[in-house]
């Protein structure tokens, strides 16, 4: 248990600051889970905005530092690649 008063202070920051990159996380993939549903249906239009409205969501979360930029890069870059290939297909 912390016994300092700025120990106790950074417990209580770490709290919030888990409790909002908890949800910036959930809400990220929440937002990429809308693109894979989207790309399963086959639907090419409705994949492509889904993957606009949850670009932002992702860019945000790497530059709030809860997910890796790389990380953020890679996801985006492998479900247009998915979303592109459905024309094919």
């Amino acid at each position: 248990m912390a016994n300092t008063a700025s120990a106790r202070k950074r417990i209580r920051q770490n709290e919030r600051r888990n409790a909002r990159n908890t949800a910036r996380v959930s809400r990220m993939r929440t937002f990429i889970k809308k693109v894979e549903t989207a790309i399963a249906t086959g639907n090419k239009a409705q994949a492509a905005e889904a993957l606009r409205e949850a670009q932002p969501e992702m860019q945000r979360a790497s530059g709030k530092g809860v997910i890796h930029a790389n990380t953020v890069a890679r996801k985006i870059s492998r479900l247009s690649a998915r979303i592109k290939a459905i024309a094919a297909a």
